[in-house]
């Protein structure tokens, strides 16, 4: 099936409805624009010609090619153009009118009525059954989702939606048409969200409980994902943009298909939508925007959060924090990537670094291959990119201390763990550190899953025990998750925050619960994805197109999960599961059949991709 020169029609010029026209016109196609009476056709008309005019100023069109595209626009408000349109009417007709199912589907069989036999009907819904659309019209298989995503001329990405009736030459025609305006078509089954949203919107609803359960500040959440995940914006961030009423919409669509809880809306959200708090359109949702903020613009008020934001276990406002207690030596336990690039960080900083490994070969300062020779490299590398200076270098390595007896950490006065992610060898090394440091010193654990409350009860100070959570590789990530358990005092807590920033890191504070921030909201993503695979419901190469170019996340899934590692993904899952016991957060079958059969990602060469072979030790 192809259009043969057929013009293609968009029915309703709303924002989505008048740059999926302007896109079409743009790529060369005759585009028949309908809205529905005089006043709705002026404002998209309007809306297009403002869009070209920013094109036009931006050197995207020159004027013959302005003009060009508005001689393909043929605009009206008579539904019957789509079959008057050239000889044999329209061949697609693509409508994009509000999302609500009683709307889409009368118009879908009203157009199924006036168009002619083989015109394939498209709906651009992002969140309701296609199937449910398409058996209201005597064309089902001739009726498919067409997602564009907003705003339609700029983002690449369209999602293509077969149903379980869908002829594939009206499927094939749909993509060609899709990679003829310039963008990259993904085909996903008919379900709930599709792909983009089945995996955004569980993610973003996970935050708004996040932050519903105090167990972190909005700010604070979004942070850890932007900078933790190379997220464009926040979750909350994104959810202010989206509109919170929209997002609540489209959380009640899913939930209506998938009984899902975890697309069930939070509580919160509804609480925040009945308020009239809807995000920058109304100038506060999960945070406070400034009144001339726009649609383009990142701008917030600092401290004006919603009564939302407040961030757990928070000091009275009345009460201020007590003082950090001052850091000048730091020891660090381990002598793996982690160890070495805190260590690094921390020495780069101005900090005096101990650093204790178990092996003699390991603290020798002669040896290339000890704690000293590698920073050294690692140091002489920064000075080739400019980064530092060779004074500065040899201060840094200055500072650096190694030794095999944890006895020599008596004077620091912050010990950080960084050993193997075992939580029985953890536990046996705090007992240890808590007979050699020194009273008030400070011992955090790097842990990325584990319990901080565990390495805490390990000692006869847990007051003095924090989560310090650092991302790898620490000399390049900026961000460090805080972590104070219940039994944690607010000076130490207060210590490794200003250490943190003193190093040049932003610390963002959570609760001690499972996954901390970042891996709380990243894991249960990665496993809908990997679910969405095993029911064939799209594939891996889709999935993460639709990621990287509807979402604009730096990797898709399972490029992620493929560098992550799958032994890791799978560990950190079980984790998740394990403490807040829900269905959805249960590892995937793929997953564990991947690990088992000793396919883990990049490091052996195979996960859920081919990776170039790791060359032999």
């Amino acid at each position: 099936m192809s259009l043969s020169g057929r013009p293609i029609a968009v029915v309703g010029l709303g924002t989505m409805g008048a740059g999926i026209a302007e896109a079409l016109a743009r790529a060369g196609f005759t585009v028949v624009g309908i809205e529905r009476d005089a006043d709705a056709l002026r404002r998209g008309g309007e809306r297009v010609a403002r869009s070209l005019e920013r094109a036009r100023a931006h050197g995207q069109l020159d004027a013959a090619g302005h003009d060009a595209v508005v001689a393909r626009l043929r605009l009206g408000t008579d539904l019957a153009a789509v079959a008057a349109a050239g000889t044999s009417g329209c061949g697609l007709v693509i409508e994009a009118v509000e999302e609500r199912l009683e709307a889409k589907a009368a118009l879908l069989a009203r157009l199924d009525e006036l168009a002619a036999p083989d015109t394939v009907l498209a709906t651009n819904t992002s969140s309701l059954s296609v199937l449910e659309l398409a058996a209201g019209t005597g064309r089902p298989q001739r009726v498919l989702g067409m997602h564009w995503f907003n705003p339609a001329p700029v983002m690449r990405l369209v999602e293509v939606v077969r149903t379980v009736v869908t002829d594939p030459d009206a499927l094939a025609m749909v993509v060609e048409v899709a990679e003829a305006a310039g963008k990259t078509p993904v085909v996903t089954a008919d379900r709930a969200g599709f792909i983009a949203n089945a995996l955004l919107f569980g993610y973003l609803n996970d935050a708004v409980r996040m932050a519903e359960a105090r167990f972190a500040t909005a700010s604070d959440i979004d942070t850890a994902m932007r900078l933790g995940c190379g997220h464009p914006m926040g979750p909350l961030a994104l959810l202010d943009l989206i509109g919170l009423d929209t997002a609540r919409e489209i959380l009640d669509s899913m939930f209506a298909q998938t009984g899902d809880r975890r697309h069930a809306p939070a509580p919160l959200l509804g609480q925040l939508v009945a308020a009239g708090l809807l995000g920058r359109k109304s100038g506060r949702g999960f945070h406070t925007y400034p009144p001339a903020t726009g649609p383009d613009s990142n701008g917030t008020v600092p401290g004006d959060p919603t009564p939302a934001a407040v961030p757990a276990a928070a000091v009275p406002a009345a009460v201020a924090a007590p003082p950090s207690r001052p850091v000048r030596v730091c020891g660090v336990v381990g002598g793996g990537t982690m160890a070495l690039g805190i260590t690094q960080v921390l020495l780069r900083s101005g900090h005096e670094v101990v650093v204790r490994v178990r092996r003699p070969d390991q603290a020798d300062p002669a040896a290339a291959g000890g704690v000293r020779g590698r920073l050294d490299a690692a140091l002489a590398a920064a000075v080739a990119r400019g980064r530092c200076t060779e004074d500065e270098r040899a201060a840094a390595l200055g500072r650096l201390r190694t030794t095999t007896d944890l006895g020599d950490l008596g004077d620091c006065d912050i010990l950080i763990e960084a050993v193997v992610e075992d939580l029985a060898v953890k536990r046996a090394l705090f007992s240890d550190l808590d007979k050699v440091a020194r009273p008030g010193a400070v011992l955090a654990t790097t842990t990325s899953s584990l319990p901080v409350i565990e390495c805490a009860t390990a000692t006869s100070r847990p007051r003095d025990v924090v989560g310090m959570h650092w991302f790898n590789p620490a000399p390049a990530m900026r961000l460090v998750e805080v972590v104070p358990t219940v039994l944690t005092g607010a000076a130490a807590t207060e210590t490794v925050l200003a250490l943190a920033r003193a190093a040049g890191q932003q610390p963002v504070r959570c609760a001690d619960r499972a996954g901390f921030i970042v891996n709380a909201l990243l894991f249960p993503y990665l496993g809908d994805a990997i679910r969405m695979v095993a029911a064939h419901y799209a594939t891996m190469e889709d999935i993460d197109t639709a990621m990287t170019l509807g979402c604009a996340h730096p990797m898709g899934p399972f490029a992620l999960a493929d560098v992550i590692g799958l032994d890791v993904t799978l560990a950190i899952t079980r984790s998740l599961h394990e403490q807040f016991r829900e269905p959805g957060l249960a590892p995937a079958a793929l997953l564990e059949q991947l690990v088992r059969a000793g396919f883990l990602g990049r490091k052996t060469g195979r996960g859920f991709r081919e990776h170039g072979r790791r060359a032999p030790v």
